[in-house]
């Protein structure tokens, strides 16, 4: 009886437990993690399956509960947190684009009722209540009122109820998202006005009604910081000219500090000509900071490395913060603005850890370690709250006191089924692009895969082009899912490559703006057409059934893979990519020739491989003309593709039923003809 029991685990253990696409994109996504002003509270954004929820934790346990309560798939995003000066409520964004802001709001349910992008105040035990219509909000820190953006224009209202929104400043040109500031003592707000040829900083005096504009110029004025005492103000200054990175003969950008009283300016710093002369933005609430002891925090390049630095008001020789070969990219600061909290791949080149450094000066400790992931760090008393993940355990909010261990804020938010010990651990390769450059990527093994056996293989290519996809679930959501439909195809027994091509980041300013790339001579396809020939050469892979498959930029070069080399691609699945990069040139220039050859339409006539093309036709952030285009181009030569349209819905789509769509119509597709 014991024999013919070990013989019943040693066989069940021989084969790896399989499950379901609804299985392993099923646990909530967090985004958005903020603390309270003193940081006893935190605030974040469960995405749990297409229903959309603020979560929050309180000091001391920091037990996460749920403050909203949608209910349903509906694509209506939610963003934009902002605690109340109290920490009694959070005011937050419902509706509408939060990528494309100020764009139609989408509809992917097609409503017939519509839609509406629309700012709320949620608070324990009390029913969300709508402030109005809009999006961007700035709290004042007195907590009396909020400013936000409506078509443009900046509109207050009372953040007690009773009371109705009104336009603040009727202006004659638009004003930049995101870019609302007010100022320490709650009498001023600072913004951007875009005027598209330019832009300046503007503040508004709550008391006086009157508009200032700091030294008006020619150039962009943008990323407003204020001085403490609510007297000056930090901002960067970029000219019209110049290309898009340090390859190109950018005017070097600056940093000015203004006199509000009378808006004169002086320059406090300027970039150096070559890496850097183009500003280049971390992800953080704020591109400077005005630290302690008068001290302005910023991102430079300058050593062709995205890193932060540090300049004193009076101006002089910055204080290089981080320095190393690495990419800082998550930044947040302690309320005393002394310390500076920050993601990077230090010591890591492929994944993410947390740092502390002083505004001051560095060198940075490490707060994180090991093979998980972390990122967005917010401080708090005694510790460090932040997302994680890891290759099998899916994203989540913690919180780390001191040294103790990290804790999760929601664990019970992970459905009980969550196939986490079924999933694979990717292993981190270099494989050599056909142009001789050498490429990270994380490959995907079926669990079961035998000595000898030879399976079929996919290519994933990631969008953007500026990402870095790691091993272990992703930070950002549209690769969140892509890695979790990674796992699936491993489990359904593909060999799955995950490429981190050139234009993309994490691997230095020269990497991120590689000679040709994109429009400019698609010198990516070498890395593509080297992940395929890595492939085809492993004892594991059958090499007549390799494919490609990926999103946005990564569609682009699935299309651009099949129509120029479908002896070793056999088929592919495109998700809303680029077709046609002429269409973004004026036309019969050297720069649109250029732009066409470098396009999936210019080889047209030697694309031979089945393909299936996913798109939503509300798509912002790729046309979906360039879909059209391609089907019409496919017919005519006779290529076999199938299509999946979703009517409604954007590019990173807002509906979680649309990414199982897609994602089993991709698996179908592959089952089918690899």
């Amino acid at each position: 009886m014991k024999r013919l029991l070990l013989a019943s685990l040693l066989v069940a253990s021989a084969f790896p437990a399989s499950f379901t696409l609804e299985q392993v994109l099923s646990a909530p996504f967090p985004s958005e993690l903020v603390a309270a002003p003193g940081g006893t509270k935190l605030a974040w954004i469960l995405n749990d399956r297409g229903i959309r929820n603020i979560w929050i934790a309180a000091a001391p346990d920091f037990k996460g509960v749920r403050l909203t309560n949608y209910t349903a798939d509906d694509g209506q995003d939610l963003g934009q947190l902002r605690w109340t000066p109290d920490a009694r409520a959070v005011v937050y964004t419902r509706g509408g684009d939060l990528e494309f802001l100020g764009r139609p709001d989408p509809n992917p349910t097609a409503d017939p009722a519509g839609v509406e992008q629309a700012i709320w105040i949620a608070a324990p035990g009390e029913a969300p209540r709508k402030i109005g219509t809009g999006h961007s909000p700035a709290i004042s820190p007195k907590g009396d009122r909020i400013a936000y953006l409506l078509a443009g224009q900046i509109w207050s209202a009372p953040l007690a109820p009773g009371a109705s929104p009104a336009p603040l400043i009727r202006a004659r040109a638009g004003v930049a998202a995101a870019q609302l500031r007010w100022s320490p003592d709650g009498t001023r707000l600072a913004y951007v006005s875009d005027r598209a040829t330019h832009a300046f900083l503007a503040v508004y005096d709550l008391a006086a009604q009157s508009i200032t504009y700091l030294d008006p110029s020619t150039d962009r004025d943008a990323n407003p910081a204020w001085s403490p005492d609510s007297k000056q103000l930090a901002f960067t200054r970029t000219a019209q000219t110049g290309g898009r990175g340090a390859r190109t003969s950018a005017n070097p950008w600056t940093i000015r500090v203004a006199t509000v009283a009378d808006g004169a300016s002086r320059q406090i710093w300027r970039a150096d000509p070559g890496s850097g002369s183009a500003f280049h933005a971390i992800v953080a609430d704020d591109q400077l900071f005005w630290a302690a002891a008068n001290r302005i925090v910023f991102p430079w390049e300058k050593d062709g490395w995205s890193h932060l630095y540090s300049v004193p008001l009076e101006g002089g020789a910055p204080t290089p913060l981080t320095p190393g070969n690495f990419e800082v990219e998550h930044v947040s600061y302690t309320d005393d603005g002394r310390q500076i909290i920050f993601s990077s791949n230090q010591d890591d080149i492929d994944r993410r850890h947390l740092w502390r450094v002083s505004t001051a000066g560095g060198p940075p400790t490490a707060i994180t370690k090991g093979e998980a992931l972390e990122w967005s760090p917010v401080p708090i008393p005694g510790g460090v709250a932040y997302l994680r993940s890891d290759a099998r355990h899916p994203a989540r909010a913690s919180v780390q006191m001191g040294t103790a261990p990290a804790r999760d804020l929601a664990p019970a938010s992970i459905p009980a089924d969550f196939p986490a010990d079924a999933l694979v651990v990717p292993q981190l390769v270099t494989y050599t692009a056909s142009d001789g450059m050498p490429i990270h990527a994380q490959l995907f093994l079926p669990a079961d895969l035998k000595p000898g056996s030879r399976r079929p293989a996919l290519v994933f290519m990631h969008g953007g082009s500026r990402r870095q996809m790691l091993p272990g679930w992703h930070y950002m959501d549209y690769y969140n899912n892509a890695y979790g439909m990674n796992q699936y195809l491993a489990n359904q027994g593909y060999v799955v490559l995950s490429i981190n091509y050139r234009s993309g980041i994490g691997y230095g300013l020269d990497f991120r703006e590689a000679v040709n790339y994109g429009a400019g001579g698609a010198s990516e396809f070498h890395d593509v057409e080297g992940a395929g020939l890595y492939l085809r050469n492993r004892a594991d892979v059958d090499p007549a059934r390799i494919g490609l498959w990926g999103g946005s930029y990564g569609g682009y070069l699935t299309a651009l893979g099949l129509a120029r080399d479908s002896a070793l691609f056999a088929a592919g699945v495109d998700f809303h990519g680029v077709h046609d990069w002429s269409t973004r040139f004026p036309p019969n220039d050297a720069a649109s020739r250029t732009a066409f050859e470098s396009s999936p339409m210019a080889a047209i006539r030697t694309w031979k491989s089945p393909v299936l093309l996913i798109h939503g036709d509300d798509d912002r952030n790729v046309a979906f003309t360039e879909t059209i285009t391609l089907t019409n181009a496919l017919r005519q030569q006779g290529v076999y593709f199938e299509q999946l349209i979703f009517p409604d819905e954007i590019h990173t789509f807002l509906r979680h039923s649309s990414w199982l769509r897609g994602y089993h119509a991709a698996a179908d597709f592959f089952k089918r003809k690899l």
